[in-house]
């Protein structure tokens, strides 16, 4: 979470309205829910790991065992097991 100062960013006429209920505090102000990012859109680790995952189905219906692909990525058998058969 990041910080602002108010009054480099908002009006000042809503500073002071702000100002009339919280002086000298912190004040959250949560995001709109239509524009929240998921996890790693902004950082671009979800692409990176939605490739990771596509190459490790292709790898195993191309013929690699689960262990195998297990030791490969370095990822659990669990994790692996997960990854090939979601949905």
């Amino acid at each position: 979470m990041k910080y602002y100062k108010a009054e480099l960013v908002l009006p000042d006429s809503l500073v002071r309205e702000l100002q009339r209920y919280v002086q000298g505090g912190y004040l959250y102000i949560p995001s709109q829910k239509d524009g929240r990012r998921k996890w790693g859109e902004l950082s671009g680790s979800r692409a990176e790991l939605n490739e990771r995952n596509a190459r490790i189905r292709q790898d195993y219906a191309d013929g690699s065992s689960v262990d195998e692909l297990a030791e490969a990525y370095y990822l659990s058998v669990h994790s692996i097991r997960k990854i090939v058969y979601e949905k």
